[in-house]
């Protein structure tokens, strides 16, 4: 028998460390050549190691939610035969040798895969960290019979009521037979009688809320480096919020002629012409596609618009990038949004594809309210947020007509942008949306 020692590799220029975001192995389990050993994660790309050997794992380097520093251990495998095709890697360290004697007293003996607590991620096949991040809920249920009131007798052919309190006693779980009323007739007032009078006899409603366990959750992965970030922009970054509303109908109505006559190209969403608007306006008003490098006092304002996409996937917000955004048309845009999206997703997004940002969109599509006031993803200076789209009267001159609404927020750090650039940026924009034949204008 020898000892194998894997060694976290160098996984991307200038990473110190990385954190172990998943296991798929335990102590004691059995694992093969080119096997999947944990998932690590750096900035904001997760990488899965892969065992260049198989054996029995013996050592682990740490716990979900670890950092472990490039070129250190990060599982031990016992594997048949000699070592000296890798001496060094069979030289295990003074502090994974003592976890492994405390964790194997005898050569033979294996220890015990350990317990998982909370916030620990599942073993082998347990999926990745967005399942040790959101815990499954299992809500109760009353039955019937223990909420609801005693079988009816079989009369309740003679009970008449409107089929609209027929539907209300149904939702409510209630028996009409039982039921008190004067008239000849159940009304809606018996029901609200019946509830009052339930309740003080520990009736409750099927739908009611029954109180849960609280759950602690570990934050680790994603979920840690998004609250990182978010806590660094606020707490360094001076925002401002500026919200307007556009006059989308025009534009809702190109769209919708366009995609009519997509043939196989991709369905246009609102998000492509907005980014041909940024990305018209922007020579004009430089100071927003800039980063600002708080330690140098230096504000570098970019030629080309490498446009960040906050995507919402189960690990958590993550922001690809449009390379060139400046350089594509609609159609070519809605190509790109769906490819980074999905890549997101699916976490097949490259590293390269995650960073370089230098102005960031975040859409809530058809979840988003009135306004919002989004976070800068630092160190940019801006990042812009589309609204739902509403319909809603509006005057033109002496007529009132149906209108598509959106509101468009911006954030700005109020270092480098003043209120007033802000405003008259998003007015650039709004005048191209409002008149969207400018879009394509040269």
């Amino acid at each position: 028998m020898a000892r194998f020692e894997f060694r976290l590799p160098d996984i991307g220029e200038g990473i110190a460390e990385a954190e172990i975001v998943a296991w798929h192995v335990a102590v004691g389990d059995r694992v093969e050549e080119d096997q999947g050993l944990a998932d690590m994660m750096t900035d904001k790309a997760t990488v899965e190691m892969e065992s260049p050997v198989s054996g029995t794992v013996i050592a682990l380097a740490g716990e979900v939610g670890d950092q472990v520093p490039i070129g250190s251990t990060l599982v031990v495998i016992e594997t048949e035969g000699e070592a000296a095709a890798e001496p060094e890697a069979a030289q295990v360290s003074d502090a994974v040798e003592a976890q492994i004697e405390a964790e194997n007293p005898g050569v033979e003996e294996v220890a015990n895969p350990p317990q998982q607590g909370e916030g620990d991620q599942p073993k082998a096949g347990g999926g990745g960290a967005s399942q040790a991040t959101s815990p499954v809920e299992s809500p109760l249920h009353p039955s019937p019979a223990a909420s609801g009131p005693p079988p009816h007798s079989g009369e309740e052919h003679k009970v008449l009521a409107s089929p609209a309190v027929r539907a209300r006693a149904k939702d409510l779980g209630i028996d009409l037979a039982s039921v008190q009323h004067d008239g000849q007739h159940i009304r809606h007032a018996d029901l609200d009688a019946y509830l009052r009078y339930s309740a003080g006899q520990g009736y409750h409603s099927p739908h009611a809320s029954r109180a849960r366990e609280d759950q602690r959750v570990k934050v680790i992965g994603m979920r840690r480096r998004i609250a990182e970030n978010m806590a660094a922009s606020k707490r360094q970054i001076p925002h401002f919020t500026y919200v307007d509303e556009i006059d989308v109908t025009a534009l809702e109505e190109m769209r919708g002629q366009l995609n009519a006559n997509r043939g196989n190209r991709p369905k246009l969403t609102m998000l492509p012409f907005l980014i041909v608007a940024i990305c018209r306006t922007i020579p004009d008003f430089p100071m927003l596609n800039a980063r600002y490098d708080d330690e140098a006092g230096v504000v570098t304002r970019h030629g080309r618009v490498h446009l960040g996409m906050a995507t919402q996937t189960d690990a958590g917000l993550m922001v690809p990038v449009i390379r060139d955004a400046q350089d594509k048309n609609v159609w070519q845009l809605a190509s790109e949004i769906g490819r980074l999206a999905e890549a997101a997703r699916t976490g097949k997004a490259k590293s390269e594809e995650l960073s370089g940002s230098t102005l960031t969109v975040t859409s809530l599509g058809p979840l988003g309210g009135i306004a919002t006031t989004p976070v800068i993803n630092r160190p940019e200076v801006a990042i812009i947020g589309p609204n739902k789209i509403v319909e809603r009267p509006v005057f033109r001159g002496d007529d009132i007509v149906r209108a598509k609404l959106m509101n468009l927020s911006i954030s700005c750090d109020h270092r480098v942008v003043d209120g007033w650039d802000a405003a008259s940026y998003v007015q650039a924009v709004r005048k191209l949306l409002e008149t969207p034949v400018l879009l394509f204008a040269e």
